[in-house]
């Protein structure tokens, strides 16, 4: 029989980033939700258990391996019917970038995105923001958390205390120390190719946008920016934007709408249209 297009995505996977849980996506859920999609946020393997389990024992964020990660959520993705938008936060926007080198995906957007293997720039405010995590290295062994404080300048800094203590106590956990450690600075300087390494000219990778902010400290535009020109040889879309004034806690920080629905409205523009038996 002779094939058709499929139609538009009806199904959006969320990938939360380091510090967090998919709990960070729980007003893009219900506003994506409203719209009609489907949406799946899934999590880290062990990181299915709420925010105060995780802070209670962060044992398994220690222990948290990157290629399962990977595996993890290329299962999901595999596991729609129809190729799904795939939108990632931080190092969430990383992962993105890794599920959509493997083929998989509809579209992508990489939000404030941590980088994939080979960018190798390091604004001061970046380098400011991880130094939590890198200032011991005994912390590449452990779960690396942020005080409130820390939080508040790598993530909410756009928030005043009162907002930027509200959002910790809801969503901040520590994150793997191996992963801030291994993918940062140090995957560029290890021989070979590292967990993080895409092929930027990929020809069967789906269309990918990269969203960044003006006010972000952790992920700083200058990041992103070399991020998305990693991708300028493809003959794959790889656009980038950046939004005045918006932190690293975009998803969640007031505007967030005006972000999920510029993120939603690139994905559904530029989604492959795969073909399916007919």
């Amino acid at each position: 029989m002779d094939a058709e297009q499929s139609p538009a995505p009806d199904t959006i996977v969320l990938v939360h980033g380091l510090w967090v849980t998919p709990r960070s996506w729980e007003h893009w859920v219900t506003h994506y939700e409203a719209r009609g999609y489907t949406v799946l946020t899934p999590a880290y393997p062990g990181f299915e258990v709420e925010v105060e389990a995780l802070r209670a024992d962060p044992s398994i964020i220690a222990e948290c391996d990157i290629t399962a990660t990977i595996d993890h959520l290329a299962d999901v993705v595999r596991s729609v019917p129809k190729a799904p938008i795939i939108m990632g936060h931080s190092f969430g926007g990383a992962l993105t970038q890794m599920l959509l080198h493997r083929g998989l995906g509809a579209a992508g957007v990489a939000i404030n995105s941590a980088p994939t293997e080979g960018v190798r720039t390091n604004p001061p405010s970046q380098l400011k923001a991880l130094w939590p995590a890198l200032n011991n290295p005994a912390k590449r062994h452990q779960a690396a958390g942020f005080t409130e404080k820390q939080f508040h300048y790598a993530f909410t800094n756009t928030l005043d205390e009162e907002a930027a203590k509200a959002a910790y106590d809801r969503y901040a956990i520590a994150a793997p120390g191996r992963w801030v450690w291994d993918y940062g600075l140090i995957a560029n300087f290890k021989p070979g190719h590292q967990e993080t390494w895409v092929d930027y000219r990929n020809p069967d990778r789906a269309p990918l946008l990269f969203i960044s902010g003006t006010a972000d400290h952790i992920m700083p535009p200058a990041v992103n920016r070399s991020n998305a020109k990693k991708y300028a040889k493809s003959e794959v879309p790889a656009e980038y934007i950046e939004l005045e004034g918006r932190s690293h806690w975009t998803c969640a920080e007031p505007g967030w709408e005006q972000v999920a629905d510029t993120a939603l409205e690139w994905a559904l523009a530029h989604a492959r249209q795969l073909s399916v038996p007919g």
